[in-house]
């Protein structure tokens, strides 16, 4: 046997078209090895894709609201982490109080809502009925489209007054117009005197399949009185006078409200302002992306073992060429960078495809749903980084095993 010598870049040159002569040679052996390591880049960028899509939705939603947006809502942040059922400690009487004696606050609408079964003549429907106030419109940055929102008279009076939205109106009513019709929310009559303009979805909730009444009569008619302290409101939108007060707001309303409910140890409520709500999902969308790129990590560790599999069967088929090269003089060194190498390429050529796949996956996702095709380029270099990676690291293993070949033996055995 010729002595073992220094590898030059002509013995690299040399095994890159050996190792592509054989890939070559197996296409459907070398493509179904390839599948493992392809479903795993096109997963990962898939994954990430989509949730840095829906962060940057998530995100587009809260600032559509406009930087000088606060929300209250009952219960401790604690509480809302750790419990299903959220004290209703937070009333109408808060609202009112709040719209009254804090001086940096414009705008105050709370908000009673649930789902209910509201009814058209023949038709029934479950949609999401809120129960609000004529603030609403200038807090939430909703409009009219046709007809009027209610008015503080309704609220005061608790007419059975409704606006609903467009959804609604196109799903129920079709083309006729809604305005003067009656529908029925459990069991009590309401007359529609308007249509909202289109607002779209909020954090899942589509706003236009809703319908909007006198937050009194929802009280009262639809729901009923359900806490001990008054009625009680499912959460009250607050907008402060610029985007300077919305501190000085928030502090004014946690002393009030403190006051109100007389609390010595933790709060009852939170004031969160439209900052605060970004911090907060943008570090719970974030871990979720971060959980979806590891679970789809999986497929190319898999990937990575799949390709091991075959390269160890390829070193048993291929026993005899091993022996021929080994007897006319290549070296160890040779043998193990050609599988090696066939190991990477198999890896590399599955990134490039998955990358591919899982591009368009994200595209299509894009442009079939809300979602906004987030692309990443850190997602795409570190899968196709983590791609060679995995060819190399599994693909020593048989090289080494195919070096180790004694020529001789080999060639016996053959």
């Amino acid at each position: 046997m010729l002595p073992d010598r220094g590898i030059t870049s002509m013995d690299i040159v040399e095994s890159i078209k050996m190792a592509g002569r054989t890939l070559v040679a197996n296409k459907l052996r070398s493509s179904l090895t390839m599948l493992g390591i392809v479903i795993g880049n096109a997963s990962v960028i898939f994954m990430v894709g989509v949730g840095q899509g829906a962060q940057k939705l998530a995100s587009k939603q809260f600032e559509a609201l406009g930087p000088n947006v606060l929300f209250v809502v009952p219960g401790s942040r604690e509480t809302q982490n750790t419990s299903f059922d959220i004290p209703k400690t937070l009333v109408l009487a808060d609202a009112t109080a709040i719209a009254t004696q804090v001086p940096s606050v414009k705008a105050v609408a709370p908000q009673r809502q649930n789902r209910q079964t509201v009814t058209y003549r023949n038709k029934n429907t479950q949609t999401l009925v809120v129960g609000t106030t004529p603030d609403f419109l200038g807090v939430r940055g909703f409009e009219v489209a046709q007809g009027r929102f209610i008015k503080h008279i309704d609220v005061k009076r608790n007419k059975l007054v409704v606006a609903i939205g467009s959804d609604f109106a196109n799903r129920v009513f079709g083309p006729a117009d809604p305005i003067g019709e009656q529908i029925r929310i459990k069991g009590t009559s309401f007359e529609v005197v308007g249509v909202m303009k289109t607002k779209g979805s909020f954090m899942g909730t589509n706003q236009d399949d809703a319908v909007f009444i006198p937050i009194t009569t929802m009280i009262n008619r639809v729901t009923g009185r359900t806490s001990p302290y008054g009625l009680d409101v499912t959460f009250i939108s607050i907008s402060a006078k610029d985007e300077n007060s919305v501190q000085a707001a928030q502090f004014q309303i946690t002393n009030l409200l403190r006051l109100r409910h007389q609390i010595v140890g933790e709060d009852d409520f939170t004031v969160d302002s439209q900052k605060d709500i970004l911090l907060i999902v943008g570090a719970i969308t974030g871990a979720l992306t971060l959980m979806l790129a590891a679970i789809a990590s999986i497929s190319l560790f898999v990937g990575g073992i799949g390709i091991m599999n075959i390269m160890l069967v390829s070193v048993t088929e291929r026993t005899k060429e091993i022996g021929l090269r080994k007897a006319i003089g290549a070296s160890q060194k040779d043998i193990l960078i050609q599988f090696t190498i066939e190991a990477v390429i198999l890896s590399i050529a599955g990134g490039l495809v998955g990358i591919t796949v899982g591009v368009s996956g994200v595209m299509l996702i894009g442009a079939f749903s809300p979602l906004e095709a987030g692309i990443s380029p850190v997602a795409i270099a570190l899968a196709t980084g983590v791609s060679g990676a995995i060819g190399l690291f599994f693909g020593v293993i048989p090289a080494r095993q195919a070096a180790k070949l004694d020529p001789i033996v080999a060639l016996r055995t053959a």
